[in-house]
């Protein structure tokens, strides 16, 4: 029994300290998933504190980890560990019926999973909660009471800088599309192919072939079976970056960005209603030798048209300004705003508001 024990802490500590890691790089990233739940349940006045309670929650999460996996206080966090998991297994519960929110987040843009999924493994693991929790005295730590808790509130504090450091800056390790070094234009395809089923006229079987590859020649074949339908598989689908971006006329000027030959600036800001407004004024003489270099620079943006306007009158900003999806912006960089790199439909390198670069840095080391 007591292996057992140790197998079922060892295990449930493994996992959430992986899923509290995959997000504390990117706590950004829970933070859009908590606004987007905040929005489901009708409180959207309350994305103002999503990263506090993403950043929290994170902190929390990794915490019960090191706990479970190196067996410290065990008595009073199985408490936490019981609680946490009830709540989030009846939220994804909900998600798994009503959709409130696509993707839940529970292990980051490292691991998707869908909300069916999500609660599917969330039921697994109260398999090991629950006896985690009825078995919570019989663990004994190594350690004093004192040491125990010491080590986890060091633990704690030092994710939680993490956390707030990745939240303020980039993730510290990228998961999403639009990580540097990857191409986002994709342009090589995969061969379409096309299926098709016979039916049996007798038993009612059916077989599906290659559209290439049924025996079409063989007459007594054909003599049994009969056309039922057909169906296309293209492995290309989805593999195309989902950015699409517009002017202001309504335009789709996506092409011309992504498939641009030279070095190419892309100021990201996915609401201008909370960007941070001096980040555009630190930015603008960037921009000016950016564009005496003859290098692009635009701004894309979801916010309306009107909002565009009054923006770029308070401001001074004299770049283009474009429209898109808010969620492949945030997608781009965890910034509001932040810079993104692109040649060729690669991303070169992107920076967060923060650490907006000089031209003569970005000079030097790329454009020569």
């Amino acid at each position: 029994m007591k292996i057992l024990r140790t197998v079922f802490r060892i295990l449930v500590g493994l996992v959430f300290i992986f899923s509290s890691c995959v997000k504390g790089v990117d706590p950004m990233g829970t933070a859009f998933r908590i606004e987007d739940y905040f929005v489901a349940f009708g409180i959207p006045w309350a994305g103002q504190f999503a990263t506090f309670f993403a950043i929290l929650l994170i902190v929390l999460e990794f915490t019960i980890g090191v706990s479970m996996l190196l067996n410290l206080w065990i008595k009073k966090t199985a408490w936490l560990l019981l609680l946490v998991m009830t709540y989030f297994t009846v939220l994804t519960f909900i998600d798994a019926i009503w959709n409130l929110v696509p993707d839940c987040g529970c292990f980051g843009d490292a691991v998707k999973l869908t909300n069916m999924q999500t609660f599917l493994k969330n039921l697994l693991l109260m398999i090991f909660v629950v006896p985690i929790f009825m078995w919570r005295k019989k663990y004994r730590s190594a350690l004093p009471l004192s040491l125990d808790v010491i080590v986890l509130c060091v633990a704690a504090f030092a994710f939680a800088w993490m956390s707030v450091y990745s939240s303020r800056h980039l993730p510290l390790i990228d998961f999403m599309a639009w990580r540097k070094g990857n191409k986002v234009n994709k342009t090589e395809s995969l061969p379409v192919k096309f299926f098709v089923t016979y039916r049996n006229k007798k038993t009612g079987e059916k077989k599906e072939y290659l559209a290439s590859s049924y025996p079409w020649n063989d007459s007594l074949w054909m003599s049994q079976w009969v056309f039922d339908s057909q169906r296309v598989e293209d492995p290309n689908s989805g593999k195309v970056s989902s950015l699409q971006v517009e002017d202001m006329n309504g335009d789709d000027v996506t092409s011309f960005i992504l498939q641009n030959p030279d070095y190419q600036f892309i100021l990201v800001a996915y609401n201008l209603k909370e960007t941070n407004a001096e980040a555009f004024l630190s930015i603008l003489p960037f921009y000016k030798k950016a564009q005496a270099a003859g290098k692009a620079f635009i701004c894309i943006t979801t916010s309306m048209p009107s909002e565009i306007r009054k923006f770029r009158m308070v401001h001074g900003t004299s770049f283009e300004f474009f429209n898109a999806d808010d969620v492949i912006l945030k997608t781009m960089v965890r910034s509001n705003p932040g810079l993104v790199l692109l040649k060729n439909g690669v991303v070169i390198d992107k920076w967060a508001f923060r650490d907006f670069p000089e031209w003569s840095e970005v000079r030097e080391k790329y454009i020569k």
